[in-house]
């Protein structure tokens, strides 16, 4: 079966309110969404795995060319408009499965229970083997 990655931005979808300005329990409906998807999601054998990142402002950048150290710089900039906050793995029949699945992730709620409608991005994983993308 085919693997995808879905990839969530720091995208508000149609939410104009950041997150730091929920509500509490708007925040813990947030990640309770999250966490009962991923529930039925591993209950379905289908999540391989996922996580939620740290802010982009404690992320780092590294460029290394394999013989000097590495140049470690702050990033990304706060220009970048595709910025990743999460990501889960899924092993699925199809590719329009995997849309199924985003389009559910896509659906998290935001302030007032309102779907936020974030883009998710669906790539699939690259197979090891020659007869498969």
């Amino acid at each position: 079966m085919p693997k995808f990655l879905l990839i969530v931005n720091y995208d508000d979808g149609v939410n104009e309110v950041p997150m730091d300005d929920w509500r509490p329990e708007e925040i813990t409906a947030h990640i309770n969404y999250y966490e009962a998807l991923n529930r039925d999601l591993i209950e379905s054998g289908e999540l391989v795995g996922g996580t939620i990142l740290a802010h982009p402002r404690l992320a780092r950048i590294v460029r290394c060319d394999g013989a000097s150290p590495p140049m470690v710089t702050d990033g990304p900039f706060p220009e970048s408009k595709e910025v990743v906050a999460g990501f889960q793995v899924v092993d699925v029949e199809s590719e329009a499965r995997a849309i199924e699945i985003a389009a559910q992730v896509s659906a998290v709620p935001g302030p007032a229970g309102v779907p936020l409608q974030q883009p998710i991005e669906v790539r699939q994983v690259m197979s090891e083997s020659a007869d498969e993308p």
